[in-house]
């Protein structure tokens, strides 16, 4: 092999296969990983004016928090139910083209919501936006993968923070833009999609020449020739895995697009100012997500998520009946510890199915992410029958069921199967 692994070198110059499982003194390419987590930060900055605009849209064409539902639902569940394909199929065909495409989808999605007039071109809008972001996750995943060196869990760190951050942007394009300028504001996107497109095929031009200079992905055994029992045992913690993934969609899908409602309902408070609250939890979520990966790496990424999920129950219990200022404060640490666990599920999946970036990339962070979805409309629907603050108490006890991560198999298990 080379005195420098490959991921250390301009790819074009180096000749010899590299294999993604650990190498001794393999780098990380930062330059890769911030650009990516920066395509990120617009992809979910974008993805996040759905959320944003949701009073304004509610206002202005007059609709029902079911409808509300159904928008949240439309672009989740057209994310869910593509990333997980995609992602299958770029893991036996990379296709790094899907990284500037997706952008171009989500330019058109963006575009139109500016404009659109009626309940029918909003969810057009917003399926061509879930598009976008289905052909950017498994594809960016892998990315971050190949640029990790030996570093995954602060590799996935930098990757998801850029996402999260753009997320926690929702709250305040609602206060900064979209209360002022109503729903043209959506059009100042197209600029940030623009941008998108630009970073993206400066990516896809370096992962291109990756695969070209011979960088493949490790391989599992195939499971046919896998002893029955582990087999069994890696579906099963897969299963619990992507059941949290769930139960914390749903509990966020819950703060983010419902709990402005239910202070504006409870405590009399403005649109503007109830944006406020969801940011500090997305805000704190972000920086969860970024300290999540590297005290994973030292502390376990099994005992993170069991912390993440159990840590976040009593606090989301404590919170519908929490004063303004403890609600604040409490919403500032419950996105700390909820989403601190974020990039380690992710991580956590990749170990469980070495090989398969891009499918688990979108299992996780599409289709149990896509169910969150499912919850915000089910949610919505609840919100209109029974009143919003009676489902924001409901969807405190969600967290409960983190109590499910102590049966995931702890992370030397894990590492057993891997190298087997």
């Amino acid at each position: 092999m080379a005195d420098k692994p490959l991921s250390l070198r301009k790819p074009a110059g180096v000749h010899s296969p590299v294999s993604s499982s650990p190498i001794q003194g393999q780098e990380t390419v930062y330059r890769i990983l911030l650009a990516i987590s920066f395509v990120h930060l617009f992809n979910d900055s974008i993805q996040s004016v759905i959320p944003a605009i949701f009073p304004i849209l509610k206002e202005n064409l007059m609709l029902t928090f079911t409808q509300i539902g159904w928008i949240s639902f439309a672009i989740n569940f057209t994310s869910s139910i593509i990333q997980p394909v995609i992602g299958y199929a770029a893991d036996r065909k990379p296709m790094p083209l899907l990284l500037p495409i997706g952008m171009c989808f989500t330019f058109a999605g963006v575009f139109i919501l500016g404009y659109a007039g009626s309940y029918l071109w909003v969810l057009i809008s917003v399926i061509l936006v879930g598009f976008g972001s289905a052909a950017f996750h498994p594809e960016g995943m892998r990315v971050a993968h190949m640029a990790a060196g030996m570093r995954k869990g602060l590799s996935q760190s930098i990757f998801q923070v850029g996402g999260n951050a753009g997320q926690s942007l929702a709250p305040l394009l609602t206060r900064y833009i979209f209360v002022p300028y109503g729903q043209i504001g959506a059009l100042g996107f197209t600029f940030v999609a623009a941008a998108g497109i630009v970073v993206q095929s400066y990516i896809a031009r370096w992962y291109q020449q990756m695969l070209d200079a011979g960088y493949t992905f490790k391989k599992r055994v195939h499971s046919k020739l896998m002893d029955p029992a582990k087999r069994k045992s890696i579906r099963n913690a897969t299963l619990v895995l992507v059941v949290l993934v769930f139960v914390r969609s749903w509990y966020g899908a819950a703060i983010g697009s419902y709990y402005a409602f239910y202070l504006m309902d409870t405590y009399r408070i403005s649109i503007d100012d109830a944006q406020v609250y969801i940011f500090l939890f997305l805000a704190s979520g972000a920086l969860g997500t970024f300290f999540g990966g590297p005290l994973a790496d030292r502390f376990g990424r099994r005992n993170l998520i069991m912390l993440s999920m159990v840590g976040t129950a009593p606090i989301a219990l404590m919170l519908p009946f929490a004063s303004p200022f403890w609600a604040a404060v409490l919403l500032i640490i419950g996105g700390f510890v909820l989403l601190s666990s974020f990039s380690v599920t992710v991580v956590y999946a990749q170990m469980l199915h070495p090989g398969n970036i891009g499918t688990v990339s979108g299992l996780i962070t599409g289709f149990a992410f896509g169910m969150g979805g499912v919850g915000s409309l089910a949610l919505g629907n609840l919100g209109d029958a029974w009143g919003i603050g009676n489902v924001i108490i409901a969807a405190s006890f969600l967290p409960l069921l983190g109590l499910l991560a102590f049966l995931l198999p702890n992370d030397a298990k894990i590492q057993e199967w891997s190298q087997e």
